[in-house]
């Protein structure tokens, strides 16, 4: 795997989270989801159309890396979102952090390390 491609993977990753940081956004501007007119008023919360358009380009990202990188390498590259995701969520939302997360984070770096051969 290049730089390149451990660039690119690892953006994929933020841009995810970051539409998973969306969609948290989208709910909680927007009202229960019970009937049609909630299902409108979703469809054009600025919030969930960000994070649609996230998703679109991400998987269009995610295709061009899974030309040149094996699946089985790019993948485990999603797990950087247990790690993102949380870490916004503390910031943005106060949703609290505790030391089994940290031994997580640790463990999943750990991992995408060994995983992960990285070459010019």
């Amino acid at each position: 795997m290049t730089y390149l491609n451990l660039f690119l993977l690892c953006s994929f990753s933020l841009l995810m989270a970051t539409g998973q940081i969306f969609f948290k956004m989208a709910a909680q501007n927007a009202p229960a989801i019970n009937n049609i007119s909630s299902v409108f008023s979703l469809a054009f919360n600025p919030w969930f159309i960000g994070a649609l358009a996230l998703y679109a380009f991400s998987t269009l990202l995610w295709v061009s890396v899974l030309q040149q990188v094996n699946l089985s390498v790019a993948y485990p590259f999603v797990a950087l979102g247990f790690i993102v995701i949380p870490l916004a969520s503390f910031v943005l939302f106060k949703e609290p952090l505790n030391w089994q997360y940290g031994v997580g984070v640790v463990l999943l770096l750990v991992a995408l390390k060994l995983i992960t051969n990285v070459t010019r």
